[in-house]
């Protein structure tokens, strides 16, 4: 299909995932309040939507307790700053076998998986505008991990996301998890038109060649809205590569640790360099009322605080 390239771009800032990446970059946040901080900063460098996780605040590693992300929602909405919010509801989905020659028992220590109600009750609490659904299963990089998404988990998931009126990013890894994302929607789990974020280069999803990355472009249906990125070195590139296709930008820290070779970044650097690609490249960047408007996005102060 021929490339119709988006002239009205927004930026999603995702500011600190939960790989262990923690201790590689000083300036990956932990705590609520520096999430918020830096999701604030992003904010102000272009970002329209921040895309957040949250993690231990004396460690940095993942975590799934919801007093930090109503700790971190609520700072958010308290500041000065107008952005989208986009919570993960990706945790409580791994599991980690035995060796190959003994897969079970599962390694209990590693392997965190819950409930689809559990996995959302965050998302119900802090009634983001936006959160994550992670529409497959797969393998990732390490040996005995599998990311956990049965059919089951995703309709009833994304059923409740529905219910509460939070939309859905289908976190497409695949093009498998792009047919069944169309599924959810004919379905009616999930409504349309749909939101959806093109993962690409993560071991061992998609392959971030632009073959691929075309493949998963014309598996989007046309209504949709689709934002992509790559990990690492590519992500820049991969900023140019999905407004050519028609879509917009994801940066920040959970894919990227790097603004030059050898030069650590900030979330925020990693924003203004993305904008600037954008336009340089003759499109407009929006901010997050128009992205509101666009998507049918509902922003709203979170229940019980």
């Amino acid at each position: 299909m021929p490339l119709t390239m988006n002239k009205d771009v927004f930026i999603t800032a995702a500011v600190t995932g939960s790989g262990g990446s923690q201790d590689r970059s000083h300036h990956v946040p932990r705590s609520p309040e520096q999430i918020a901080n830096a999701a604030i900063d992003a904010a102000r460098a272009g970002a329209a939507i921040v895309h957040c996780h949250v993690r231990d605040p004396d460690t940095g590693a993942p975590s799934r307790r919801l007093d930090l992300y109503r700790e971190l929602t609520e700072r958010v909405r308290e500041s000065d700053v107008d952005v989208v919010l986009n919570l993960t509801a990706g945790m409580g989905g791994d599991i980690v076998f035995g060796a190959p020659e003994a897969p079970f028992p599962v390694n209990a220590d590693a392997t965190d998986m819950i409930g689809a109600a559990a996995r959302v009750e965050h998302v119900k609490q802090c009634l983001p505008e936006i959160c994550t659904l992670d529409c497959g299963t797969m393998n990732f990089a390490e040996a005995d991990y599998v990311m956990t998404n049965t059919p089951g988990m995703l309709e009833a998931m994304g059923r409740m996301m529905t219910h509460m009126g939070v939309k859905p990013e289908i976190e497409a890894f695949d093009t498998g998890h792009l047919w069944h994302a169309k599924q959810l929607v004919k379905d009616g789990v999930l409504d349309s038109p749909a939101l959806v974020q093109l993962c690409m280069g993560v071991p061992w999803g998609a392959p971030n060649d632009m073959n691929t990355f075309m493949a998963m472009v014309n598996n989007v249906p046309d209504d949709w809205t689709f934002s992509a990125f790559s990990l690492g070195r590519d992500q820049m590139a991969y900023a140019a590569a999905a407004v050519l296709a028609g879509g917009n930008v994801r940066v920040g820290l959970e894919d990227n640790l790097w603004l030059d070779k050898g030069v650590l970044a900030t979330n925020a650097q990693l924003v203004e360099r993305a904008a600037t690609i954008v336009t340089n490249m003759g499109a407009r960047i929006i901010g997050p009322a128009e992205v509101r408007e666009a998507l049918g996005l509902v922003k709203r102060a979170p229940q019980g605080m």
